[in-house]
């Protein structure tokens, strides 16, 4: 469902709804505390929400208009396409919570901010080479994140994260060698997931992600085209591939459906996964999806 509004001065005739968001989406997410298997929301953009036996994992939430504000009077325009799902001061159980780069719709001061004084014992897990950016941009001590690179695994609260490169558009490394853009695969109980982060193809995945055995891969679908000013992701074509390239059980497409001028048509990534007869579900802004 659809609404015409008028945000920051610009009319966007299309604002996509939430499936549920601020009270409802709380007492959803609080009402699962018990729940057994594995609970998944989509929060927009890269930012999925996972609960696993009453502990739950933050993945690179973008809750805020910054970027709208931001780029508002330049020629490079967030125009926002659909609805701020929660305030993130209200989400006072995360455990932990993840930035997988520096660009701010995974690194948002005005999302993590208010996430952490919400959340004072909260694990903040991240890319190693970004440790000084990210302390100065959220306001926290330099030693309070947990680095991660390639090379490395992190135990944290019954979860094993482990470091996987992303290419956005290159995998990038500091002068030490740490990665500055990474995925990472999170193991616990039985199962497996994999967040991209923002990604292309590079060589190798396939054979870094497979042995994983995935339950679930969240893969990008907005595609790579330079006019944009950004950089890219895998399109829909390329994230039901490597989807059943990497056998994953389930591919849950994101960032798209943000920005007017950086996203795709989802049904495109339908009729990919389809084709290849993936197994793969498309969440609604907010909506949850149990395994």
């Amino acid at each position: 469902m659809r609404i015409n509004i008028s945000f920051y001065g610009l009319h966007m005739k299309k604002l996509i709804l939430a499936f549920q968001k601020n009270e409802a989406l709380l007492n959803d997410i609080k009402n699962c505390k018990n729940t057994e298997g594995v609970q998944i929301w989509w929060l927009g953009q890269s930012g999925f929400l996972i609960s696993w036996q009453g502990k739950n994992v933050l993945f690179d939430p973008y809750l805020s208009d910054s970027l709208t504000i931001k780029y508002a009077d330049t020629k490079k325009p967030h125009v926002r396409i659909s609805e701020l799902v929660i305030n993130p001061a209200d989400l006072d159980m995360i455990d932990i919570v993840t930035s997988s780069h520096n660009h701010t719709d995974h690194l948002d001061a005005d999302t993590l901010i208010p996430l952490l004084k919400a959340n004072p014992n909260m694990a903040f897990v991240i890319p190693e080479a970004n440790r000084a950016f990210i302390a100065n941009r959220v306001q926290c001590p330099l030693d309070m994140p947990y680095g991660l690179s390639d090379v490395d695994t992190l135990k944290l609260n019954g979860f094993t994260f482990t470091g996987v490169p992303a290419a956005h558009n290159d995998v990038e490394r500091d002068k030490n060698g740490k990665l500055k853009y990474m995925g990472f695969v999170v193991q616990f109980g039985n199962y497996s997931v994999y967040h991209s982060g923002d990604t292309l193809l590079y060589e190798g995945m396939v054979d870094i992600l497979k042995p994983f055995n995935l339950d679930i891969a969240f893969l990008p679908i907005n595609g790579n085209k330079p006019e944009r000013g950004v950089a890219g992701n895998l399109d829909c074509a390329e994230a039901a591939e490597l989807g059943k390239q990497i056998g994953a059980k389930c591919v849950i497409p994101h960032h798209y459906d943000m920005f007017e001028f950086n996203t795709a048509d989802v049904e495109y990534f339908v009729k990919e996964a389809e084709k290849r007869g993936i197994e793969y579900k498309v969440l609604r802004i907010g909506e949850r999806y149990s395994i």
